[in-house]
């Protein structure tokens, strides 16, 4: 029988099957019980996760409101190999076989956040382990669609602290509603966060985990209704002291029309996409460090005229990227703009140097909302209990597609 095989052997038949796999033994038998439950299995199958993800990049991404796992193959890809994306698992609740709404989602260390798209609610998410835990706002708001969010983490001697920040600080930037706010997953509490700031972050701006804290691209706070040139740079949130950073240098200028958006390479190094509405230029860079007082850019990564290969203007709303250093590419998440028909057709754009353009077409939807997608790293990131009061932890699974 399968049960009465040797540990070793048993430790090597089940190191070769994804996660989401091995749940399903946990009831089927005492020993593989212990063993999925052992620390040591449970790092030599991560470290086997990882480096299958080396090979491939592993791609979290929302799609009409659904969560799913693909990944993107880019080897070959300058020797006549054509990039593909597959989808390899799609995010459905246990408890509800029509699966959940999700309008964002945010990545640190192996965890993600997801905003329910009625806002009333939010997950922390390992896809690796599998463990959720469903949260809800402090304080009800009737707009919960102003509010960001971040996810991050405190270093400490043992371990990682995670907690959450959820703010809104004015409409778009003028005077109005302010709060800021934090959750400690370990503690199970909220509190609030005395902090008032003269810049704001526009409300489809994403903040980017990178070593545990967020950065976001920011802009001076208008004064009334006064329009002109605008200050812009990044503000970083460091989630050990609870305050956000100085303004933080931008390679570039940017105005209104061009479109920013942020992303992260592994979450150690922080990279930045500008395109200037009057030339549809991309030029991207990369941080060769990137702390909440200190940022320091690297030379141009990327420099491309979409002109000659496609008149695409990315959306400054809902825009999401990430590039692959080693293939020296960019690979843009958007719809097709050169379709009649564009707000059906979700695209990958992979655009490198020397005129290197292709798309991937990830399907289409009924929404008009872009699609989103974040590179992911597994990890055995913990979503932690408290210890005096009972949270709820529920299991989501990624079915094979």
């Amino acid at each position: 029988m399968m049960s009465d095989l040797p540990r070793d052997l048993a430790e090597e038949v089940f190191s070769r099957l994804p996660m989401k796999s091995l749940r399903g033994f946990r009831s089927a038998c005492k020993n593989w019980n212990t063993l999925f439950k052992d620390r040591s299995f449970t790092k030599n199958h991560l470290a086997q996760a990882k480096a299958a993800a080396a090979k491939e990049f592993m791609v979290v991404m929302v799609i009409e409101f659904r969560v799913y796992l693909m990944t993107l193959d880019l080897h070959g890809i300058h020797k006549g190999v054509d990039p593909s994306m597959d989808r390899k698992g799609k995010l459905i609740s246990l408890e509800d076989s029509d699966g959940v709404d999700i309008s964002l989602v945010y990545h640190c260390d192996g965890l993600l956040l997801c905003i329910a798209k009625d806002y009333a609610r939010f997950v922390v998410w390992n896809p690796y382990s599998g463990k959720t835990l469903w949260l809800k706002p402090r304080s009800p708001h009737d707009r919960l669609d102003w509010y960001r969010y971040a996810i991050g983490y405190q270093n400490s001697k043992s371990c990682r602290s995670y907690k959450i920040l959820r703010f809104v600080d004015g409409l778009h930037g003028f005077d109005g509603f302010v709060e800021y706010e934090i959750y400690e997953l370990e503690s199970n509490s909220w509190r609030a966060l005395d902090v008032t700031s003269e810049w704001f972050i526009e409300f489809y701006a994403r903040g980017v985990s990178v070593n545990g804290n967020t950065s976001w691209f920011a802009q001076q706070k208008r004064q009334g209704n006064r329009h002109g040139e605008i200050a812009d740079f990044l503000i970083c949130f460091d989630f050990t002291a609870e305050r956000f950073g100085p303004r933080l240098r931008l390679p570039f200028h940017s105005y209104i029309g061009d479109t920013v958006t942020l992303s992260s390479v592994r979450e150690e190094q922080l990279d930045v996409l500008f395109q200037r509405k009057e030339t549809a230029r991309i030029k991207i860079w990369v941080t060769t460090k990137n702390e909440p007082k200190e940022v320091r850019w690297n030379k141009l990564f990327l420099a491309v005229d979409m002109i000659p290969l496609t008149y695409v203007q990315f959306g400054p709303s809902q825009g999401s990227f990430f590039i692959d250093q080693e293939n020296r590419v960019a690979v843009v998440f958007d719809k097709d703009d050169e379709d009649d028909d564009w707000f059906d057709r979700n695209i990958a754009y992979i655009i490198g140097e020397d005129g290197y353009f292709r798309q991937v077409d990830l399907g289409s939807s009924t929404e008009i909302h872009r699609p989103f997608g974040c590179s992911y790293v597994p990890s055995l990131a913990l979503i932690k209990q408290c210890a005096t009061r009972k949270i709820k932890i529920d299991y989501f699974i990624f079915f094979c597609l």
